[in-house]
């Protein structure tokens, strides 16, 4: 049901706040004092009317029919849905954080840029690399920063006949999209039978026309790239350069860091990564980290430290942060959005950063990848066939509903719909699309035994129900709110847009 659907003429909800509603509904005082009247409108907005209570009652039970991290285990494979602790929203939601302005001068806000620098310290020192920029304000456009700087970095030494980007067939799909908006053609590359990245067609693919490689390690199949010296060096060999696409950083952070595998840069998810709530179109933060090479093209602003000045520098002496600007980097790739980043998520992963410290973050590894590996191998006991049993897991694996699709019609789409009946989120299903009947899952490290063997029991029950009543499988979801949509349908023909009489909005 809609809030429209509630609304009855002439109630209101306005006993909070009574001044405001009369300056809104007097004809010429108020807040419609000034306002010439041609630019005032002649009728009411058509707005549902309804009691506060009924609007309170109706958003609460809203939020009850969703499915949250915070009331339900969410393995979707390669986004790391994990807990968020409170403390990083209550710290960077603080008043004086809330209340800076970013117009405000940089003198007013030492505090705020004091902690963006040490996230950069933090972000460096976790991911081996020389320079970061927090500007990026999702992993797309920190995706786009990085490859954009590999694009400057040939421009500048006039490489001009570097065409091309290598990506192989189980990256993100955002790789070859990026790749493109940044004016590149998209070279693809096959996965051996192991997982791994086929050294054979690396090699075949890479040229003088080779701008560089795209890749995530861990990769989406789970499985770390054991021959990832072998890779760098078939790149840089080719005077190409090494994105990493840091959506799985989950899985190593704390224990390896890109730069020590080769990478030139990364960018970061800190919505995944470091805290933040994760999904539903944001918010979100795409940190980028570079190799000494690419400094000079990092994405602007990038907070500075400054040690005092003999006359007595900042507040009290102390150092002086401030952002670098077209002045200091004349070759940076620029501004990717307005003001400074998006500051709110930054803190967040700030906090978090500093609660983990180093150890808390070898532990962040340690437990992903030892419930991805536990869940792997109990569904492994339960029948269930596993992509790459040969490989230990990462933080993430993939099972194949192939075999069940086979024996029952039942396919990955209709055991993730009935994963809803069960209490669970589904995984990401059907990606990477070279498994067939794929379903990605990431336990994440914030889950615990109990809850894995409960998600583990579920898919036995489904895999049971398929067999015993297809029917019931494929009809699912059954106790949510909305059932199955066609999800073709769905995206070509969108409509959000509440209706009256016919009458658009």
């Amino acid at each position: 049901m809609l809030i429209f659907e509630r609304s009855h003429p002439g109630r209101r909800n306005a006993a909070q706040a009574p001044h405001f509603a009369a300056a809104i509904s007097g004809p010429s005082t108020g807040l419609r004092a000034g306002i010439p009247a041609a630019l005032l409108r002649q009728d009411q907005p058509l707005l549902p009317e309804a009691s506060e209570m009924d609007v309170v009652r109706h958003y609460t039970r809203l939020s009850q029919k969703n499915f949250s991290i915070d009331t339900h285990f969410y393995p979707l494979g390669s986004c790391t849905m994990k807990y968020n602790p409170r403390a990083c929203n209550t710290l960077a939601m603080l008043p004086n954080f809330l209340a800076r302005h970013p117009l405000a001068p940089e003198t007013t806000g030492q505090g705020v840029l004091a902690c963006l620098y040490d996230l950069q310290e933090i972000l460096k020192d976790v991911t081996g690399m020389a320079g970061v920029s927090l500007m990026p304000m999702a992993g797309a456009q920190g995706e786009f920063a990085g490859v954009a700087m590999i694009r400057a970095y040939h421009d500048a030494r006039g490489d001009t006949g570097r065409t091309e980007i290598i990506v192989p067939d189980a990256a993100h799909g955002t790789n070859p999209a990026t790749a493109v908006m940044c004016g590149y053609t998209v070279k693809e590359i096959p996965t051996d039978t192991n997982g791994d990245v086929d050294l054979d067609a690396l090699r075949a693919a890479t040229g003088p026309q080779t701008a560089g490689l795209m890749l995530t390690n861990p990769s989406t199949l789970g499985v770390f790239e054991k021959r990832i010296t072998d890779i760098q060096k078939i790149i840089h060999d080719a005077g190409g350069l090494l994105y990493y696409d840091g959506a799985n950083l989950n899985a190593i952070l704390g224990k390896v860091k890109p730069g020590d595998m080769g990478f030139d840069v990364i960018h970061m998810n800190l919505h995944k990564t470091f805290s933040t709530p994760h999904g539903g179109g944001g918010p979100g933060a795409g940190a980028v980290g570079v190799a000494e090479r690419l400094l000079p093209f990092l994405p602007l602003p990038v907070v500075a430290k400054e040690l005092p000045s003999p006359s007595g520098g900042g507040v009290g002496g102390e150092d002086v942060f401030r952002y670098l600007t077209e002045a200091d980097l004349p070759q940076s790739i620029g501004h990717l959005s307005a003001f400074s980043g998006n500051i709110g998520i930054l803190l967040r992963a700030y906090v978090y950063a500093r609660m983990l410290g180093t150890e808390g973050m070898h532990r962040v590894a340690e437990f992903a990848t030892l419930n991805a590996n536990y869940l792997m191998a109990e569904l492994g006991k339960a029948g269930f066939t596993v992509a790459f049993p040969q490989r230990r897991a990462s933080h993430e694996f993939i099972v194949s509903m192939k075999p069940l699709k086979d024996a029952t019609g039942i396919s990955a789409m209709d055991v993730a719909k009935r994963l809803l009946d069960k209490g669970f989120h589904p995984p990401t299903t059907y990606f990477p699309m070279l498994v067939p009947e794929c379903l990605l899952i990431e336990p994440t490290e914030t889950e615990s035994k109990e809850t894995l063997d409960g998600f583990v029991a579920a898919l036995k029950e489904i895999r049971d129900e398929a067999y015993a009543t297809p029917e019931l499988v494929k009809g699912a979801p059954h106790t949510m709110p909305v059932r199955r949509l066609d999800d073709v349908k769905a995206a070509r023909e969108l409509d959000l847009t509440w209706k009256s009489n016919s009458t658009l909005l």
